[in-house]
Protein backbone atom coordinates (compact mmCIF):
# COMPACT_ATOMS: atom_id res chain seq x y z
CA UNK A 1 0.00 0.00 0.00
CA UNK A 2 1.22 3.28 -0.71
CA UNK A 3 0.48 6.65 0.96
CA UNK A 4 0.76 9.87 -0.80
CA UNK A 5 0.28 13.68 -0.22
CA UNK A 6 -1.25 15.97 -2.95
CA UNK A 7 0.49 19.55 -2.20
CA UNK A 8 -1.15 22.61 -4.09
CA UNK A 9 1.11 25.28 -4.20
CA UNK A 10 -1.26 28.47 -5.15
CA UNK A 11 -4.92 28.53 -3.11
CA UNK A 12 -7.97 27.56 -4.94
CA UNK A 13 -10.14 30.39 -6.04
CA UNK A 14 -12.54 30.85 -2.85
CA UNK A 15 -9.27 30.01 -0.05
CA UNK A 16 -7.43 32.68 1.21
CA UNK A 17 -3.66 31.87 2.14
CA UNK A 18 -2.95 30.56 5.42
CA UNK A 19 0.66 29.38 7.44
CA UNK A 20 2.57 28.90 10.72
CA UNK A 21 -0.19 29.06 14.15
CA UNK A 22 2.15 29.30 17.04
CA UNK A 23 1.12 30.29 20.57
CA UNK A 24 4.65 30.22 22.88
CA UNK A 25 3.93 30.63 27.11
CA UNK A 26 5.62 33.60 28.15
CA UNK A 27 6.99 33.87 31.75
CA UNK A 28 7.92 37.57 31.55
CA UNK A 29 7.63 40.31 34.14
CA UNK A 30 4.13 39.24 33.91
CA UNK A 31 3.03 35.88 32.31
CA UNK A 32 1.42 36.34 28.90
CA UNK A 33 0.91 34.01 26.07
CA UNK A 34 1.97 35.46 22.69
CA UNK A 35 -0.14 34.34 19.49
CA UNK A 36 1.91 34.66 16.17
CA UNK A 37 0.62 33.65 12.80
CA UNK A 38 2.62 34.19 9.53
CA UNK A 39 1.43 36.46 7.49
CA UNK A 40 3.11 38.75 4.82
CA UNK A 41 6.31 36.73 5.43
CA UNK A 42 6.77 37.76 9.52
CA UNK A 43 4.46 36.57 12.24
CA UNK A 44 2.27 38.66 13.39
CA UNK A 45 1.90 38.90 17.05
CA UNK A 46 -0.44 39.32 19.70
CA UNK A 47 0.22 39.30 23.62
CA UNK A 48 -2.89 37.63 25.36
CA UNK A 49 -2.91 38.11 29.29
CA UNK A 50 -4.46 35.28 29.97
CA UNK A 51 -4.85 31.81 28.49
CA UNK A 52 -6.57 31.58 25.18
CA UNK A 53 -10.04 30.67 24.53
CA UNK A 54 -10.27 27.14 24.29
CA UNK A 55 -14.11 27.38 23.83
CA UNK A 56 -16.55 29.49 22.45
CA UNK A 57 -17.98 32.27 24.83
CA UNK A 58 -14.61 33.19 26.07
CA UNK A 59 -13.15 35.92 25.38
CA UNK A 60 -9.49 37.40 25.47
CA UNK A 61 -7.65 40.69 25.20
CA UNK A 62 -5.26 40.58 22.78
CA UNK A 63 -2.37 43.55 22.30
CA UNK A 64 -0.44 43.91 18.41
CA UNK A 65 2.94 43.71 19.29
CA UNK A 66 5.72 43.96 16.90
CA UNK A 67 6.36 41.72 14.27
CA UNK A 68 8.57 39.09 14.43
CA UNK A 69 10.60 36.73 12.25
CA UNK A 70 8.86 33.47 10.62
CA UNK A 71 12.05 31.16 12.36
CA UNK A 72 10.97 33.03 15.57
CA UNK A 73 8.29 30.29 16.00
CA UNK A 74 10.18 27.49 16.92
CA UNK A 75 11.83 29.20 19.39
CA UNK A 76 12.07 28.08 23.05
CA UNK A 77 14.24 28.90 25.67
CA UNK A 78 15.52 32.06 28.49
CA UNK A 79 15.99 35.21 26.85
CA UNK A 80 18.34 37.00 29.08
CA UNK A 81 17.42 39.16 31.53
CA UNK A 82 18.46 42.76 30.51
CA UNK A 83 16.85 42.31 26.84
CA UNK A 84 13.58 42.88 25.40
CA UNK A 85 10.41 40.08 26.92
CA UNK A 86 13.45 39.03 29.24
CA UNK A 87 12.16 35.36 30.65
CA UNK A 88 11.37 31.41 29.91
CA UNK A 89 9.45 31.12 27.05
CA UNK A 90 7.93 27.66 25.62
CA UNK A 91 5.79 26.32 23.15
CA UNK A 92 1.89 26.17 24.21
CA UNK A 93 0.22 25.25 21.03
CA UNK A 94 0.89 24.95 17.51
CA UNK A 95 -0.09 24.05 13.90
CA UNK A 96 -1.44 25.30 10.96
CA UNK A 97 -3.91 27.95 9.92
CA UNK A 98 -5.99 28.61 7.04
CA UNK A 99 -7.06 32.72 6.51
CA UNK A 100 -11.03 32.93 5.92
CA UNK A 101 -11.44 36.84 6.18
CA UNK A 102 -9.06 39.77 6.97
CA UNK A 103 -9.45 43.24 6.86
CA UNK A 104 -7.85 46.28 8.77
CA UNK A 105 -10.24 45.53 11.87
CA UNK A 106 -11.10 41.59 11.71
CA UNK A 107 -9.46 38.41 11.24
CA UNK A 108 -11.11 34.82 10.84
CA UNK A 109 -8.84 31.95 10.76
CA UNK A 110 -9.29 28.63 10.80
CA UNK A 111 -7.08 27.01 13.69
CA UNK A 112 -5.40 23.06 13.29
CA UNK A 113 -3.12 23.25 16.29
CA UNK A 114 -2.58 20.62 18.90
CA UNK A 115 -4.86 22.54 21.58
CA UNK A 116 -7.00 25.11 19.43
CA UNK A 117 -9.10 23.70 16.54
CA UNK A 118 -12.00 25.80 15.30
CA UNK A 119 -12.71 29.31 13.94
CA UNK A 120 -10.96 31.77 15.65
CA UNK A 121 -11.54 35.48 15.18
CA UNK A 122 -9.64 38.85 15.93
CA UNK A 123 -11.69 42.11 16.45
CA UNK A 124 -10.28 45.60 16.39
CA UNK A 125 -11.24 47.38 19.35
CA UNK A 126 -9.94 50.84 21.59
CA UNK A 127 -7.49 52.27 19.44
CA UNK A 128 -4.87 50.96 17.09
CA UNK A 129 -3.27 48.00 19.07
CA UNK A 130 -6.07 45.98 21.21
CA UNK A 131 -7.47 43.19 19.46
CA UNK A 132 -10.84 40.76 21.08
CA UNK A 133 -9.19 37.12 20.46
CA UNK A 134 -12.26 34.65 20.87
CA UNK A 135 -13.31 31.09 19.07
CA UNK A 136 -16.11 31.44 16.86
CA UNK A 137 -19.45 28.81 18.10
CA UNK A 138 -19.81 26.23 15.29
Amino acid sequence: MYIYAVWRLEPLEDELPGGIYVIQKHHATHLHYDLRLEMDGVLKSWAVPKEPPLKPGVRRLAVQVEDHLVEYADFEGVIPEGHYGAGRVEIWDRGRYTLKERGENKIVFEVMGERLRGIYCLIRFRGDRNWLFFKKKG
